[in-house]
């Protein structure tokens, strides 16, 4: 994940130790757009940056993106369009694949890595005209119509006619993420940090826990307490919990029941259904794109 030519602390550095000098409170910068020279205003006339936004960056798909962690005045939007992204916060690492995005507030510590190369994009925010005043990082669902608002606001210019109810129309989207999404908490042990993070690569990996086992060298009991310790859910658990979040993103792009269940390690539809249902509450049509058909009910199960 690479970040293109943002002046800004969180897009500074990639590949490496980011540097973190302190960003210029009034600075939009946006590759796409030149903005031509203005007259110099006299002081007296001088007036404040109204809008939030303070720059938009927009990001390709290699190097990947790394930070170290650090923290800013501004609040962020990191969104992925393609990539995987592990995001390290006071109190937990947070996943963010395709398709879903974290709002860290200013003044938050937090950390970047990539699991898997993408696109996505980094938005900062000046706090003082922001109309989000969430207090803790805060997962949120890139809709198809935010993810063109954040486009348009990274190809327009701060004078754009359109930029003010663009804005208002970005943050009047970005939501909180439901009850019923798939929370997935990141584990920090190297030994189980190392599977988590190739499960999250390839949900489909069918490795159990005495085969990853073998593959860090360490305990099966080991790796089972340290997967509760964690992440509060036992191994099978929580790969269920990467499996459905990755087929929530495969089936709201279009998608079938079928090619998202064998996506995501699952031989049979009528299996992933099931599981999907006891996740989410809800069965896989709910997400899925326009025009997909709805699949049929899992069969019963004879007690």
């Amino acid at each position: 994940m690479h970040m293109a030519a943002e002046e800004h602390p969180e897009t500074a550095k990639v590949g490496g130790a980011a540097a973190h000098s302190p960003p210029q409170a009034a600075t939009f910068v946006t590759p796409p757009v030149t903005t031509p020279a203005a007259s110099p205003a006299p002081e007296s006339a001088a007036m404040p940056v109204r809008s939030p936004v303070l720059s938009v960056g927009r990001d390709g798909d290699d190097p990947p993106l790394w930070m170290t962690a650090h923290s800013h005045p501004e609040h962020m939007l990191l969104w992925s369009a393609s990539a995987t992204l592990t995001i390290g916060t006071p109190g937990r690492d947070w996943l963010v694949p395709p398709g879903y995005g974290l709002w860290v507030p200013g003044w938050t510590e937090h950390s970047v890595s990539t699991l898997r190369f993408g696109e996505g994009s980094v938005l900062a925010f000046a706090p003082e005209h922001c109309p989000i005043t969430w207090a803790r990082p805060t997962g949120v669902s890139i809709t198809p119509l935010l993810r063109e608002l954040i486009a348009h606001l990274c190809r327009t210019g701060p004078q754009d006619t359109t930029r003010a109810p663009a804005e208002a129309l970005t943050f009047a989207l970005l939501a909180p993420l439901p009850e019923h999404d798939i929370q997935v908490a990141m584990p920090t042990d190297p030994r189980v940090r190392a599977i988590a993070e190739r499960l999250v690569a390839d949900p489909s990996d069918p490795r159990e826990l005495a085969a990853w086992a073998d593959h860090v060298h360490a305990g099966v009991r080991t790796l089972s307490r340290l997967f509760v310790a964690e992440t509060g859910l036992s191994f099978a658990r929580w790969r269920t919990q990467v499996r459905i979040r990755a087929a929530i993103h495969l089936l709201s792009d279009g998608a079938t029941v079928e090619s998202t269940a064998r996506a995501v390690g699952y031989r049979k539809p009528s299996a992933f259904i099931a599981a999907f249902r006891r996740a989410t509450g809800q069965t896989p049509g709910t997400y899925l794109g326009p025009g997909d058909p709805a699949p049929p009910p899992p069969p019963l199960s004879p007690r």
